[in-house]
């Protein structure tokens, strides 16, 4: 009987460590947004919108993306 509880918090441990380290590579991958120069923008099929607030590339491959 004894085993089972402690093999039982065993696996309750380990999955939580496993959630909790997913979470953090989640969490790693996203990051700070990157920035992009107008031309990156405009390769990857994006406008640059010096107009709007944080100057983002509108459209394409680095959608949301500030330009510098």
């Amino acid at each position: 009987m004894r085993i089972r509880r402690i093999l039982a918090a065993v696996i309750a441990t380990a999955a939580l460590a496993g959630l909790g380290l997913t979470g953090a590579a989640t969490a790693t991958a996203q990051g700070a947004p990157s920035v992009v120069s107008p031309s990156e923008c405009r390769q990857g099929g994006g406008e640059p919108r010096i107009d709007l607030p944080g100057n983002p590339c509108v459209g394409g491959t680095h959608n949301g993306e500030s330009v510098d």
